[in-house]
């Protein structure tokens, strides 16, 4: 069976793209700690991330950078957040957001957005990633 990520990236159900190569996509989650909160996953079905093979795992590691540096431009944040969990999803997953503080960090502060936030976002992200 399917996993959600798998189901938005074929474009069953929706999502706000920033990044799409042939191994992996990047959009913003629906559950965001801070505005711009992304996640860079792999198009191939690998449950945890220690299993993905390494040349896949540096790339998902390279879109990660780039990404980080477009919302540091577009937040203007201290650092960038890098968090692999794996425990809502069985889909390798990269949360990224930006923060200027620890407590920015805790995913615990994670809450629901609005369809017209995360195109915002994902908009200027965008806009700074194809500028670049």
């Amino acid at each position: 069976m399917a996993s959600i990520f798998s189901k938005i990236i074929n474009g069953d159900l929706p999502g706000h793209f920033v990044w799409r190569d042939e191994q992996c996509v990047a959009f913003m989650t629906i559950e965001p700690v801070q505005a711009g909160h992304l996640l860079v996953i792999p198009i191939e079905e690998i449950d945890h991330w220690d299993e993905l093979p390494e040349s896949l795992s540096n790339h998902l590691m390279s879109v990660s950078r780039k990404l980080a540096t477009a919302l540091k431009t577009v937040y203007r944040c201290k650092r960038v957040c890098l968090s692999i969990v794996g425990l809502e999803v069985p889909h390798t997953h990269i949360h990224l957001w930006p923060i200027n503080t620890m407590s920015d960090a805790n995913l615990s502060q994670a809450k629901m957005a609005e369809p017209e936030a995360l195109a915002a976002e994902a908009e200027k992200i965008r806009g700074v990633l194809t500028a670049g």
